[in-house]
């Protein structure tokens, strides 16, 4: 029989795909012995079955029955007894961390009859009212539907009659009466009773937790993390601790280094005479961690030393939740933190001069999504001017973007392209799609450890918590600040590393990091995060086997991407050289009606294109410079069809004779007009069928070649022919190209050596590979059309038309654009690696489409054996620490963090 069950002694660390984040790390703690209230975890298979069949899986019960009555005998009270009640808490714990996104219930076993025996065993009657308030509240809107807005709006009518400021100010007869409220508000909207059983209770939340995997927030956060939705969610069963028992209780949550800087030290926030949940949902402002020790010195001892062992035994930054019962500590949670990119690096390289890991362990802490993060501007904080508000930097960045006060406006406005930030005065799970929406997220409230902090560092969204001087009024939609009042759509800027906001749209300027590459890392000594990030790419540099190269057209970008540590350059297209003014010797060449006039435009093209070669082979002197061949049709070079036609019918309508010139430029348009231009007369194809195109293009690669050969460079040019459906076109073209050479060769005296290859971006070309390999010298993935001509997309004309619903609907996970498809794409990759290097072994293979950035896809391409991959100029330093990355165990795609 399937076992559903595990108490936490039975447990441990590396059971976290079984018992779940939260479950595995809590029988870690107990297996440590640390002092972890008892319980239980239901595994996360019994989750999958559950969601499979909409009911618990045969045999749940009775296992949760067994292990509720081992539970009983050892605490010696049963569950929710009149006299001495056992009360349980039951909370979510997916196999990865997913902060809020689904369901807690705490006090389970409280009832009408147990909450008078909790009072007089605890001698605390507000404490027992207290508990049993948050009981019926939690279940209500968890368990039955309530929206849990209708609670709050109950208790907020309720503070208000008797002039309480917070929960604080309500006595035990006022929370009495709020539990009486709360029940009547569960009949009026479900129909139904609170349920007094607590086996019921205990029942229903379990499977209430299951359920919430598949809540809006969870799916939406899922997709976000690109986390499986069909990994489940454990449920932890546990005894409950109370830190609502007044100044000698309370909860906490703390980090044993800074998240948003990686700073050594204790960080975090304390809130006395609290449960767990009211510090993270900001209801009361918490206090610094550091506070606790003058509260309670004796506590805050024992709570470092369990930081400092923690962090030992993990190896790691680690976040963890606490809670005080009357001077008693107890470790309710630990897990590895969620940090932001600059915490990542730092805490790294921290750990590896402490000696805790190795240089390899700390390249995979760390990851290229991250440090594209800390490339992206800063504020100039010399031009900013004086800041509306300073609050807690909980995730560093800057963003600019229009105040809206709820999450509904926020996913709006950005679906209009509007950039946005969030302003709360506290977020809820229930913020969440407003918090993917908005480019930063500003709370009146809340500190490190809120909601807001925590899931903005996970998602790496700019935020500020606790900014007390902003009285966020949503109703109003509007902020007020000193005598400050900024309006719903006004424009702010949000600094989440130095904690302020200012008003309008703040300057901006490269960040260190920016500055480090933009130097070519040859700058000053690096120091702080500069250093960190230094250390993880000379460690990433020295691991991996893969190649970078860099997309670049111009010698400025060439320039550019060897200063980012680019090995050369994968993917120059010609057709970027044929812009701007010289567009009229395009147009020329297509109009001309002999083959002189072909020529003389071809030899004005000539000249020109071989000195943006001289600039780009000089840039990358030593390295490969991959040239790809005309790509594009001919008519895009030419004015719009639409535009000529209405030009000339204006000039009829004015009775001005027509423009000869337009007249032939339309007719050329119409004759080369194709339904799909992607699939019509371009690359290799346009090569063969338009005389001179590809021998004058060649001939300027060549003299290019020459002319720094002689001035003593060593240029390293490469021929790539594009579009390519079947060998025996690569080979004509292959033929011509030699050719030319030949003849700039006998012509100058120089010798040349320019491999020609091809771009495989066809199916058929993928599946053919090992034919055309006996043709190429290289091959080179153009991932972009490949995706295009295997999934039957035109990029352009589906991604804003259902690809957001097929992310809905769980056909992405992510869009294959973004990252490379696997299963389909990555195997017409891995076949034609295959096939063209059984053909042609020493068959050099790289990738151009800008897959060859993406953290995830760099992992796939060094698994399938490439030799290199090329993406734009920016990306260049995430590709190199990505292939770092993907050449150690352990390390299947993406950030870790």
């Amino acid at each position: 029989m399937v076992r559903y069950v595990y108490e936490f002694a039975e447990g441990g660390r590396e059971m976290a795909g079984l018992l779940g984040g939260k479950g595995a790390n809590l029988a870690e703690m107990t297996r440590m012995g640390l002092p972890v209230p008892p319980g239980f975890t239901v595994t996360t298979e019994a989750c999958r079955a559950f969601l499979a069949t909409g009911s618990a899986p045969d045999g749940l019960d009775r296992e949760i029955s067994e292990h509720l009555t081992a539970l009983e005998e050892a605490a010696g009270r049963r569950l929710g007894e009149p006299a001495d009640p056992l009360l349980l808490s039951v909370r979510s714990g997916a196999r990865f961390s997913m902060p809020g996104m689904m369901e807690t219930i705490l006090d389970v076993g409280l009832n009408d009859e147990s909450v008078l025996g909790l009072a007089k065993v605890s001698g605390n009657d507000r404490f027992a009212w207290d508990s049993y308030r948050r009981l019926v509240q939690m279940f209500g809107s968890t368990v039955m539907g309530v929206d849990g807005a209708l609670f709050e709006d109950v208790m907020a009518r309720l503070k208000e009659r008797r002039g309480a400021a917070d929960d604080l100010g309500l006595d035990a007869a006022d929370l009495a009466e709020l539990v009486e409220a709360y029940k009547e508000l569960i009949r009026d909207r479900t129909g139904e009773y609170f349920p007094l059983s607590p086996a019921e209770q205990l029942r229903r939340a379990v499977l209430a937790v299951f359920d919430s995997w598949n809540g809006e927030r969870a799916r939406i956060y899922r997709r976000r993390e690109h986390i499986p939705d069909d990994l489940g969610t454990a449920v932890t069963v546990q005894t409950m601790v109370f830190g609502n028992l007044g100044a000698d209780s309370g909860s906490g949550v703390a980090f044993t280094r800074d998240p948003a800087t990686g700073r050594p030290g204790l960080y975090g926030d304390y809130l006395p005479n609290a449960q767990g949940e009211d510090v993270v949902a900001g209801i009361r402002n918490t206090v610094p961690l550091d506070e606790l020790g003058r509260i309670d010195p004796e506590s805050f001892s024992r709570l470092r030393d369990l930081m400092r062992t923690l962090e030992t035994h993990y190896r790691d930054l680690c976040d963890i939740e606490f809670t005080i019962e009357r001077g008693t500590l107890w470790m309710l949670q630990t897990r590895v933190g969620k940090r932001t990119a600059e915490a990542a690096f730092a805490i790294a390289g921290q750990l590896v001069e402490e000696g805790l890991i190795s240089e390899d362990e700390a390249l995979t802490r760390v990851g290229g999504s991250g440090l594209a993060r800390l490339m992206f501007p800063r504020f100039d904080t010399s031009a900013v001017g004086e800041a509306l508000a300073h609050g807690i930097p909980a995730s560093p960045g800057a963003a600019v973007g229009a105040a809206v006060f709820d999450s509904a406006e926020a996913v709006r406005r950005a679906a209009t392209g509007e950039k946005v930030v969030l302003v709360r005065q506290e977020t809820t799970p229930d913020d969440l799609p407003g918090m993917v929406a908005a480019q930063a997220v500003l709370t009146s409230r809340g500190g490190k450890t809120s909601h807001a902090a925590v899931v903005a560092r996970g998602m790496g969204k700019v935020c500020v918590c606790g900014a007390e001087e902003i009285a966020v009024d949503p109703h109003g939609r509007r902020f007020t600040v000193g005598g400050t009042t900024v309006e719903e759509g006004t424009v702010i800027s949000v600094d989440g590393s130095e904690g302020a906001v200012y008003p309008g749209a703040a300057p901006l300027v490269d960040s260190a990091v920016m500055r480090y590459f933009e130097t070519g890392g040859q700058d000053e000594e690096p120091k702080g995060l500069v250093a960190a990030v230094a250390r993880a790419m000379r460690q990433a540099d020295g691991v991996r086997r893969l190649g970078v190269r860099a997309n670049a057209d111009t010698p400025e970008d060439a320039a550019r991407a060897r200063r980012f540590g680019a090995e050369g350059i994968g993917l120059c297209r010609t057709e970027h050289m044929f812009l701007g003014d010289r567009r009229q010797l395009v147009e020329a060449m297509i109009l001309a009606g002999t083959d002189a006039a072909r020529e003389q435009a071809l030899d004005a093209l000539l000249p020109l294109q071989r000195q943006d070669f001289v600039g780009i082979l000089e840039a990358m002197d030593g390295l490969p410079v991959t040239i790809r061949l005309l790509d594009p049709p001919l008519h895009e070079f030419l004015p719009d069809r639409t535009e000529l036609a209405v030009r000339l019918a204006a000039a009829e309508a004015q009775g001005s004779p027509p423009s000869t010139h337009d007249a032939e430029l339309l007719d050329a348009v119409n004759r080369m007009h194709e339904e799909n231009p992607m699939l019509g007369l371009r690359g290799v194809r346009l090569g063969l069928v338009a005389p001179g195109l590809v021998a004058m293009q060649v001939r300027a690669i060549a003299e290019a070649v020459v002319e720094r050969k002689r001035a003593g460079g060593d240029p390293q040019a490469e021929i790539m022919v594009p579009l390519v459906d079947t060998v025996e076109e690569l080979r004509i073209v292959r033929e011509e190209v030699e050719q030319v050479l030949a003849e700039i060769a006998d012509r100058s005296g120089v010798a040349l050596s320019c491999p020609v290859g091809t771009m495989i971006e066809l199916p058929r070309a993928a599946l053919t590979a090992g034919r055309i390999a006996e043709e190429a010298r290289f091959f080179s993935f153009g991932t972009n059309d490949l995706t295009q001509t295997t999934w039957g997309f035109s990029r352009d004309d589906v991604e804003a038309a259902f690809f957001s619903a097929y992310l809905d609907k769980g056909i992405f996970t992510v869009s294959p654009f973004e990252t490379i498809d696997r299963e389909g794409v990555g195997r017409l990759v891995e076949i034609a690696v295959a096939e063209g290097r059984a053909v042609r072994p020493d068959l050099k293979i790289g990738v151009c489409g800008e897959h060859g950035g993406d953290p995830e896809s760099v992992h796939f391409f060094h698994a399938a054996g490439l030799d290199y991959v090329s993406c734009s100029p920016f990306r260049v330093p995430v590709a190199r620490l990505e292939a770092g990355r993907a050449a150690l165990p352990g390390t299947n795609g993406g950030d870790t963090r």
